[in-house]
């Protein structure tokens, strides 16, 4: 698709937070263009999880495209946490106070399909493939030029393109944080899994921090750290690794997709600069434990479209509630990335922790404060990101 002259906002990134985004937008009948840099959408199912919060956000959105995602789904009540194959809590999300007490289980691909099918149904596209090298802003307005050499103009970029955003750097917006030692290894897989579909399994051991969980298909996602990972971890490597860490519970029989990468825990610094403005991993990364990343960035999405939904600007004009509005998102954001960076820091560094010592006090400590019925609704609600509304 050619790109137009101007638009209102303009969206750069077209993953689950710009989906969400312009979703946001073209219910509420604002002018947006939705740009990638990618041919075609996601092929892999990186993120894996819906919480709830982010399922209520998709239901004020549109109730069948909830329902759709729940249809691909599976949902999942409880989530285990062990020392091998000790069992040491469990993290109940039954009885909490919304209509989806449950983690639903999907990959990301699924969810960007689902996304993505909205926003066609409400008639609208995302510009591929168009790389956006250059953001400048003015009193008026925001220029992006793309890799080839086309401009387009509008009243307000938004960086939704992740860790390594052109727009955050075009706005000057530091990232502050560092990065973990450990690489990540993330597989899908097919398997007989002793815990079995019905619980998500969250495993320390001196090797590090294991995820177990369950996907549509019979299929399970598989997350680990590592001291240093193969860059496409294959089937021996993938056995070896849950051998080792919760033996005789395993038998791989297939891996459907592999990568490594590694993990940084940041926030940014602002989430905006005059007429540009961040949300998804363009304004914060974390760590996977807890499955928080990509439902954080949705709600971002939902939130920022909202904001500027209630801006009066055009492409020329000066908009007389900016401030207020995109301010006020940045306040209720942020300190949401900040809380969800340092929970899952924390989460990530109790599983990795390699000091006898700290692991005898968690083993200990963690079965008795999991019987705590409030603790636990405590913990179940925050992974939820039910806290959050």
């Amino acid at each position: 698709m050619s790109l137009p002259a101007t638009t209102r906002v303009a969206i750069v990134g077209a993953g689950p937070t710009g989906l969400t985004l312009a979703l946001t937008l073209a219910g509420a009948g604002v002018d947006f263009v939705l740009l990638d840099r990618q041919a075609e959408g996601a092929n892999t199912s990186r993120a894996a999880v819906v919480h709830a919060r982010t399922l209520e956000v998709l239901d004020e959105l549109d109730p069948a495209t909830s329902a759709e995602l729940v249809r691909r789904g599976t949902a999942v009540t409880r989530f285990r946490i062990r020392d091998g194959a000790r069992p040491l809590a469990a993290v109940s999300f039954d009885g909490l106070p919304t209509a989806h007490s449950y983690a639903l289980m999907v990959p990301q691909d699924q969810t960007e399909a689902v996304l993505l099918g909205r926003l066609h149904a409400l008639g609208h596209e995302v510009h591929r493939p168009y790389e956006v090298t250059t953001v400048t802003q003015d009193a008026a307005g925001v220029t992006l030029t793309t890799a080839t050499g086309e401009t387009l103009r509008a009243a307000y970029a938004v960086g939704a393109d992740g860790m390594h955003s052109t727009v955050r750097e075009a706005a000057g917006i530091g990232f502050t944080g560092s990065a973990y030692e450990e690489s990540f290894v993330l597989a899908d897989v097919t398997m007989d899994w002793a815990p079995g579909p019905r619980e998500v399994s969250l495993t320390f051991g001196a090797a590090g921090l294991t995820v177990v969980a369950p996907l549509p298909g019979g299929r399970y996602r598989v997350v680990a750290t590592v001291d240093d990972a193969p860059a496409e971890p294959g089937l021996p490597f993938v056995q070896a690794l849950l051998d080792a860490r919760a033996p005789a519970q395993a038998t791989v029989t297939d891996v459907v997709w592999s990568s490594r990468f590694r993990v940084h825990h940041r926030v940014a610094d602002h989430y905006r600069s005059g007429r540009l403005l961040l949300a998804g991993d363009a304004a914060h990364v974390h760590s996977p434990a807890g499955g928080q990343g990509m439902n954080t960035g949705i709600q971002d999405g939902h939130a920022l479209g909202r904001a500027l939904s209630a801006t009066p600007a055009t492409v020329t004009g000066t908009a007389t509630a900016t401030d207020e509005a995109l301010d006020a998102y940045e306040a209720a954001r942020r300190p949401v990335a900040l809380r969800v960076v340092a929970l899952t820091d924390r989460m990530t560094r109790i599983a990795t922790t390699r000091n006898p010592a700290l692991r005898a006090v968690r083993n200990t400590l963690l079965p008795l404060l999991a019987r705590v019925p409030a603790l636990n609704k405590r913990l179940a609600t925050e992974l939820a990101e039910l806290n959050y509304r």
